[in-house]
């Protein structure tokens, strides 16, 4: 499941605001605010959400899950053919 933090974080290594954002993933600014506050994107629609992971993914983001051998949280990292 994503996460608020692993929005944020993504928008961060890609060097976007929250309107690039919601206009890459076609959802209003108020959405993406939603989803990066504390309600996080469970309280969003899963249309809404998976729209946002694909934009985050096709700039070159790449959702890391939990790992709970290593007690890792999840996380993101840039792959190595980022698109722009």
């Amino acid at each position: 499941m994503l996460t608020a933090a692993q929005i944020r974080a993504a928008r961060a290594l890609l060097g976007w605001n929250g309107a690039s954002l919601a206009e890459a993933a076609g959802v209003s600014l108020q959405t993406i605010r939603r989803m990066e506050s504390d309600v996080g994107p469970g309280r969003s629609s899963a249309a809404n959400v998976g729209a946002v992971q694909r934009a985050l993914e096709a700039a070159g983001v790449i959702f890391l899950e939990a790992d709970d051998m290593s007690n890792a949280g999840p996380g993101v990292r840039l792959g190595p053919h980022r698109n722009r």
